[in-house]
């Protein structure tokens, strides 16, 4: 439960779900030491249950341990439906629901690992592990039609067997602008690029930072608030180089006073899922300059709502190109965001989050004779278990 897309979406599902129709129980892992974890800063009232070494890293005697544990707790809460998020979780949880006998089995992706993560032999493990998986799961859910098309393309899972669920989530009450850069020490009068999310490789931070280098040519007075951490944190060189014009805020449970602060946010991966920090940006009224990877297409509306550049080797002057624009534009930044605001509002809110899911659920419980259509109110209660480790495999 990291911060980021999956722990957003599954928050949203243990708080918003028809408790008379659906029993949840969540299991998790703990966060590697330069993560934040999702349930300490921003859902301290979910219940979860704790499996020690449910990690990233493959470790074949932790995860051994962590498999019967799963296949025990299982066993004992006999739950219609498993539900797993992200690879390492999709695999053990996966697994440990055949080995329980647990009748269904429901995986998302919240992204893939097809490219920018392993060279080419692990990337071929990785894939070769997911077709096996799939071959055992009812559902997968993918959290846009691009993520889908990949996984499909590569030989993983079925057509069929595809449901695409986009993330849903809201802000909390935010403070106005003046208020939230006071809160943040940033300075009234400057223009302020924010970003959102780890500091990991994926990410890209060197090209956060080569686009933040570049806009200050352009636009000195430009100040950038990354909000997050990671192995990949900026060291004190980088620091020095851009001086008070950079500011590293970690990781912050009040995530809406950054973007209140902000005049756009920025992005440049090398892959995504779905970014839940951009919708979240569309949600604050701001527009966004970002890598067009993954499914970010389908939160971004380029030339819309923000500007989008492909992951080529002249990308960085492109997003610094657009950042700039932005910057030197404040009608068109408001025009962009005030559209950012409707789309993402309409479309990825909390409350269909939950109805796809609900919808998902009771289609699985109808096929299995659980329930007669439709579904009808107080009906027999299929439990649901959400497994999520905290792992880098997959992100928001």
């Amino acid at each position: 439960m990291n911060i980021g897309g999956p722990a957003v979406q599954v928050s949203a599902l243990l708080r918003g779900m028809d408790s008379g129709r659906f029993e949840h129980r969540l299991i998790a892992g703990f966060v590697a030491p330069d993560e934040a974890d999702h349930l300490d800063h921003r859902a301290p009232d979910l219940p979860v249950q704790r499996i020690k070494g449910l990690g990233r890293a493959v470790r074949p005697s932790d995860d051994a341990r962590c498999l019967a544990e799963l296949v025990t707790t299982m066993r004992r809460f006999r739950p219609h439906i498993v539900h797993t998020h992200t690879a390492k979780a999709g695999a053990l949880g996966r697994t440990a629901a055949v080995l329980a006998g647990v009748p269904s089995r429901v995986h998302t992706f919240h992204g893939h690992l097809l490219h920018g993560y392993f060279p080419p032999t692990k990337t071929r493990i990785v894939v070769g592990a997911e077709r096996r998986l799939a071959a055992f799961t009812d559902r997968l859910v993918a959290v846009g039609g691009r993520v889908r098309d990949d996984l499909i393309a590569a030989g993983i899972g079925k057509p069929g067997q595809y449901t695409v669920v986009p993330p849903g989530t809201r802000l909390g009450p935010a403070p106005d602008g003046v208020k939230a850069r006071e809160a943040l020490g940033l300075p009234q009068d400057c223009p302020v690029v924010a970003y959102v999310g780890r500091v990991t490789g994926i990410k890209r931070p060197d090209r956060l930072l080569g686009v933040a280098r570049e806009v200050h040519r352009a636009v000195p007075e430009a100040h950038f608030a990354v909000c997050g951490d990671g192995d990949l944190r900026p060291g004190p060189e980088t620091v020095a180089e851009l001086g008070d014009r950079l500011h590293l805020l970690g990781w912050r449970p009040d995530v809406e006073t950054v973007y209140a602060a902000a005049d756009l946010v920025l992005l440049t991966s090398d892959n995504e899922g779905m970014p839940v920090s951009l919708i979240e940006a569309g949600l604050a009224g701001l527009p966004v300059v970002a890598t067009d990877v993954g499914s970010v297409s389908e939160v971004v509306r380029d030339g819309v709502t923000g500007f989008l550049a492909a992951p080529t080797p002249g990308v960085t002057a492109e997003l610094t190109s657009r950042t700039v624009a932005l910057l030197r534009d404040p009608d068109l930044r408001r025009e962009m965001g005030a559209r950012a605001r409707e789309f993402t509002g309409r479309r990825f809110g909390e409350e269909r989050l939950v109805a796809d899911t609900e919808a998902l659920y009771s289609a699985i419980a109808v096929a299995r004779g659980w329930w007669s259509p439709p579904a009808p109110p107080g009906s027999a209660v299929p439990p649901v278990l959400s497994v999520i480790p905290s792992e880098k495999g997959e992100h928001s």
